[in-house]
């Protein structure tokens, strides 16, 4: 019975395909396939090679007997582009097999400390230029062992193989470097992050009986992290395959695994401290930073003993402590800490030592919760502890840690009076002044919502009366929308990125002020200008032909009208909107004024000019013609959102508000350092329009449509300005898209979705978060464009940043965002994080409103695009082979 045939494709491209009989393994029979036609022979070249996929899979395979020496094996080449289809021996995943049980590779069970894991088979890739016995030494190794095996060629496809399937064993070809340079493929390897938990051996040739060994170091500078002297053998492949997986893998296996448990530890709402054996700091939860108020960096790396101490411990406390854990017990019971304020903090403390490396104590761990007392149940609020302990035998009777009543006492008028009887007449006017204030019949919503959450604790059971203690503690803040950057955000550039974004700096007086541009440009009289839409160029009315697709190009437009792209894009847009008619004013008067609005852009900046407005525009149009956003606006909001897309940026300088607070300009004097530069687009677009009767579109419509218009308008320009960018976020999540999506889930009739946006139009300010939302979206589109205007807009403001950033060393003053540095910046970092922080969250509740499928496709194809090169330490937009060409 004859074994499945065996398809092999060379580098030459020549195609063929062995039938191999078990009974006679030297017969062959060599079949070249080309087009639609069979050949028999030996080796033909041909051009259908292009045409036949170079990843290959096999069914059943025998192996060569010893004495045949390897017998060659369809091999899986990364890149490939098609799949094997011609028989049904080719499947879509490479499989290492034995040919007499067909048993494939097995997942392990691991075990560390208590943790049991299991690893999935080990992935190896080869990668050697030219198939040799060395390589199928290898190959059938790992076919002998139930590995998963790749080969590559190339230097290329070998990191893209890894970088898609990140295997756990590479064997590199280092024997010699004809072809390839083996130490830069490894470096290049190397430099990705997936690598940090993988094994890479250097095959190195032979050396005979009278040559000196050469030393390892070099390999190892490499990023090799073993060698193997050239044999072919299988077995000895096979050997040191095995020694790897038992050895290196299986540590790296458990290395990865301790992620898991850092997860749990900074998840973990217990306070968690560990040192080392002399008491230095070595981790802290986010619990710990909490209850402490230190941050981690402060702590790690200190000795305990540099920490402040509180005076409220007995004299012998800490020697009782010590005496303990250094015998190796475990010592629980009361201890005073100092927090970083200076407050006295009594926490229930369990320190655990851990032995490590010689059977020696390594590590003390120490988990810490607040001790409650009356006097300390001021602190209790701040830690989300149900948990008890019981202290052990010598102090449980005066240290127990079990309470009857958890959580703090409720701070209510009628606890304040109580305690007031006899107390002196200032402090009883104050607790009567606080019941009369309790009392008010004027009161701010949230101190109606502060109320109902104090008589929920009242008959609360512990823990739920615990976590309203922390829904007080949150909703008494002032910043409320304002999110704390978490572990995953401390990366710089996402902390610089959003620093300079959502602050306005911190003022610094100098002798530089910064002087903000007073050259108004009132006409285009100098420009030429269609007199109607339809005067336009031919081939700038073909670009506007395709204007209301998402994709479509407004850097083509750019060039084409000299860098003049608003006029024209307004014009079309606006006709389609039916503005005019709408303001009651000629075409003469819009063209007018969008050559004024346009001629106050600068097109000196990078990013922000009129393309940036133009492009802010197209996409303003396009949400609007969304069923669910039309159908919830009315037409003023339309021509609002219109003009304020148009307007948001004009005379824009090319710096942030944190730059212009800082350089103490002008515009920051007159707008008190508060949304500086989203005031002063609104007011000078304002000033502009109504300056001139030959550009006035407002003259025309009566006063109340007018001030109606005026402060749509200035709401949404004000709605760009990034601080209060997650306020604006979290309102229209919780206002506009989860009553929805319950009205949807309640509601099965097929009127469902016109009464969603019916009960929207009925409230005004469900329209205005709509607005907001649709304009902040507008303006930060650029991560859901096209890949192509993707890298082009984030090559653009990443140019405007760094110009920023040199003037800001130029004048002295502090560097908003430091990672800008045109030298240092990682243009893909800076969009990763950007995306993270700010597009993603918006534009799922954008979409979840207005379905948006090509944005949201788009985007999840741009982010890809940046983390490739982000793995592949590459700090420009493109990959560096994408810039040669």
């Amino acid at each position: 019975m004859g074994c499945a045939p065996s398809i092999h494709v060379s580098q030459s491209g020549v195609i063929y395909c062995r039938d191999s009989d078990e009974s006679n393994s030297s017969h062959q029979t060599t079949t070249i396939s080309q087009g639609a036609t069979t050949l028999h022979g030996l080796f033909i070249k041909t051009d259908a090679a292009d045409s036949i996929p170079s990843v290959l899979a096999y069914q059943s395979r025998q192996q060569p007997p010893p004495s045949a020496g390897p017998r060659r094996k369809e091999r899986r080449e990364p890149g490939a582009s098609a799949r094997a289809r011609a028989t049904p021996c080719c499947g879509v995943e490479a499989e290492t097999q034995t040919s007499n049980a067909s048993v494939k590779g097995s997942a392990t069970e691991v075990q560390i400390g208590p943790m049991r894991l299991t690893q999935d088979p080990v992935q190896v890739l080869l990668i050697f230029a030219k198939e040799d016995s060395q390589s199928d030494g290898f190959w059938w190794a790992c076919d002998r062992a139930g590995y998963r095996c790749n080969i590559a060629r190339t230097p290329e496809s070998a990191l893209e193989c890894f970088l898609d399937k990140h295997q756990e064993i590479i064997v590199i070809d280092h024997r010699n470097s004809r072809c390839f340079d083996a130490e830069d493929i490894c470096r290049s390897i190397r430099a990705t992050k997936p690598s940090e938990h993988t094994v890479i051996l250097a095959v190195v040739p032979r050396t005979s009986a009278d040559e000196e060994e050469t030393s390892v170091l070099p390999l190892l500078n490499a990023g090799f992290d073993r060698q193997f002297k050239e044999n072919s053998s299988i077995t000895a492949c096979y050997n040191e395959l095995v020694q790897i997986e038992h050895g290196e893998v299986r540590s790296q296996f458990k290395l990865r695994a301790c992620n898991a448990v850092f997860t749990a530890l900074d998840h973990c709402q217990e306070a968690i401290e560990i040192t080392s054996e002399d008491h230095v700091i070595q981790y802290v939860n986010p619990a710990f930073e909490r209850m402490m108020g230190y941050h981690k960096g402060e702590l790690i790396g200190k000795e305990l003993t540099e920490l402040p101490k509180s005076d409220k411990n007995c004299a012998d406390l800490l020697d009782n402590i010590n005496t303990f854990i250094k015998k190796g017990k475990e010592w629980q019971g009361v201890y005073y800490a100092r927090s970083k304020t200076g407050d006295n903090i009594q926490q229930h403390v369990k320190i655990t030592p851990v032995i490590g490396q010689g059977g020696k104590i390594r590590h003390f761990v120490s988990l810490k919760r607040l001790h409650c007392t009356n006097e300390n149940s001021k602190q209790l609020y701040k830690s989300h502890r149900d948990e008890n302990y019981t202290g052990d035998n010598s102090q449980s009777e005066s240290h127990s840690f079990k309470c009857k009543n958890r959580r703090k006492d409720s701070i209510d008028v009628k606890s304040i009076t109580s305690q007031s009887s006899d107390a002196p007449s200032l402090p009883t006017r104050r607790y009567s002044s606080m019941a009369r204030i309790h009392s008010m019949t004027i009161e701010a919503p949230i101190t109606k919502v502060i109320n109902i959450i104090n008589a929920a604790q009242e008959n609360s059971p512990i823990t739920v009366a615990e976590a309203l203690d922390r829904v007080l503690e949150i909703l008494r803040t002032t910043e409320l929308y304002s999110p704390q950057l978490g572990t995953k955000d401390e990366d710089p550039h996402t902390s610089d990125l959003v620093g300079g974004l959502m602050t306005d700096g911190l003022r610094r007086l100098s002798g530089n002020e910064y002087v903000f541009s007073k050259n108004v440009n009132l006409s285009h009289s100098h420009l030429s200008v269609p007199n109607t839409i339809n005067d336009v160029p031919p081939c700038i009315a073909q670009l506007l032909d395709n204007e209301e697709s998402w994709d479509f190009n407004i850097f083509e437009l750019e060039a084409v009208t000299n860098k003049r792209p608003l006029v024209y894009l307004g014009l079309k847009i606006f006709a389609r909107f039916g503005v005019s008619e709408f303001l009651n004013c000629s075409e003469g008067t819009l063209r007018a004024w969008l050559q004024m609005i346009e001629a106050n852009y600068h097109s000196s900046n990078s990013y922000h000019n009129s393309t940036h407005a133009a492009d802010v525009l197209h996409a303003t149009a396009f949400f609007l013609r969304k069923e669910r956003v039309k159908g919830s606006l009315d037409h003023l909001d339309e021509v609002a959102a219109l003009i304020a897309a148009t307007i948001h940026d004009v005379d824009h300088p090319g710096r942030t508000n944190s730059f212009l607070c800082n350089a103490g300009s002008e515009l920051a004097v007159l707008y008190n350092d508060t949304a500086v530069l989203e005031s002063h687009h609104t007011a000078l677009a304002f000033q502009l329009t109504i300056k001139d009767s030959k550009c006035n579109i407002f003259k025309n419509i009566d006063r109340n449509r007018y001030r109606t218009l005026r402060q749509a308008i200035i709401d949404m320009v004000l709605a760009t300005e990034m601080t209060k960018h997650f306020e604006h976020v979290n309102k229209f999540v919780n206002s506009i898209n989860k009553p929805m999506a319950s009205e949807e889930t309640s509601s099965h009739s097929e009127g469902s979705d016109c009464e969603c946006t019916a009960n929207i139009k009925n409230f005004p300010d469900n329209q205005t978060l709509i607005k907001r939302m649709m304009i902040k979206c507008a303006d930060v589109a650029n991560p859901c464009r096209p890949l192509e205007l993707c890298i082009e807009w984030a090559g653009r403001i990443s140019e405007e940043y760094f110009a920023q950033t040199d003037e800001e060393k130029r004048q002295g003053l502090p560097v908003v965002m430091p990672v800008f540095d045109r030298n240092t910046c990682s243009i893909p970092k800076s969009q990763i994080s950007f995306i993270d922080y700010f597009i993603t969250d918006m534009f799922d509740a954008w979409d979840a409103f207005a379905h948006l499928p090509v944005l949201m496709q788009h985007l999840t194809n741009n982010y890809k695009h940046w983390k490739t090169l982000d793995e592949l330490k590459c700090k420009s937009v493109r990959l560096p082979s994408e810039n040669n060409n």
